[in-house]
């Protein structure tokens, strides 16, 4: 019973050795959907180094479940994991990785209907504050004008998405930085950074204690601010862009000395006025392809016996 303690060591080797590589690596914020992408792989690594683990040691406690894993597998597979050596270790690793499971579901569950919740609140005060006309329906990707005085841009996902804008916001906004804004707000709903942030939040609240579920939630609220920059920055310029984030976080306090929740907004601006080169498309390739190689490796450990079977 080697493989599910191999898919163990395997999956905290990725979960320490990921994130460590990827804060060295000098290339991330030049190309944040890139970094998205191989954060997604990191994790789905070590997701999935527990749920074979998990699939093993249940075949090695029950033969009930040994029968349903092998049943389809040709003659010999079964035979070449020695699941029936297995000692009582099995049922209790087999349980507590179940247990992990249905918890990340839980928590993802928790964490889609606090947010629907959310959405129905928000989108109930839109309507008082911005009804609609007799006989109008709800359109999705409209844009929505807000009486406020702070300047203000944010999506509204949902059924039927909206754009809300506030007055305060057209008033400070110049030319095509308010373009640049819905640009930016646009980027979030077409590459559904909703579900990222969703997925990364349920993973870091139900497992505080384990590092790399805490570094993927912070990546991801990170990353998907500069991936949308870039959306916004290629239609509409990175000055633009850059100022129309100045015009809209200017009144609170972001770029004073003093802490502010909102800190990563002037090293955005920065960012985006400095232009950094992007990486060549052969490289950025390779990233690609190497990060999809890293939830492969855990299918393959778990695989080597039944390979070795028919060689």
């Amino acid at each position: 019973m080697m493989v599910p303690v191999a898919l163990l060591l395997l999956g905290a080797l990725t979960a320490a050795v990921g994130p460590r590589l990827l804060a060295r690596a000098d290339w991330t914020d030049r190309e944040p959907v890139v970094a998205l992408w191989v954060w997604q792989c990191v994790v789905a690594a070590v997701l999935l180094c527990c749920a074979l683990s998990m699939t093993l040691s249940a075949a090695a406690a029950w033969q009930a479940v040994r029968g349903h894993v092998f049943a389809t597998a040709p003659r010999g597979v079964a035979d070449a994991y020695p699941l029936g050596t297995a000692g009582p270790w099995a049922a209790a690793t087999a349980l507590a990785l179940a247990g992990a499971g249905l918890w990340s579901g839980a928590m993802l569950v928790r964490e889609v209907l606090r947010a629907r919740v959310g959405r129905r609140r928000r989108r109930a005060e839109l309507l008082v504050r911005a009804p609609l006309l007799p006989g109008e329906e709800p359109t999705p990707g409209r844009l929505v004008v807000l009486e406020g005085e702070r300047p203000d841009a944010w999506w509204l996902p949902g059924a039927a998405p909206q754009l809300i804008v506030t007055t305060s916001a057209l008033r400070r906004l110049k030319g095509r930085q308010l373009d640049a804004v819905l640009a930016h707000e646009q980027g979030h709903a077409q590459a559904r950074h909703d579900w990222l942030l969703h997925c990364s939040a349920a993973l870091a609240g139900g497992f505080p204690q384990v590092p790399v579920f805490a570094a993927f939630r912070a990546e991801m609220h990170r990353l998907v601010e500069l991936a949308a920059d870039d959306m916004a920055s290629r239609r509409h310029g990175r000055l633009t862009t850059a100022l129309a984030l100045v015009e809209l976080n200017e009144d609170r306090g972001v770029f004073g000395p003093g802490p502010s929740p909102h800190a990563h907004v002037p090293q955005r601006v920065h960012r985006l006025l400095t232009a950094p080169d992007r990486l060549p498309a052969r490289r950025r390739l390779r990233l690609t392809a190497t990060a999809a190689l890293v939830p492969v490796i855990p299918v393959l450990v778990a695989l080597v016996p039944g390979l070795r079977a028919f060689g």
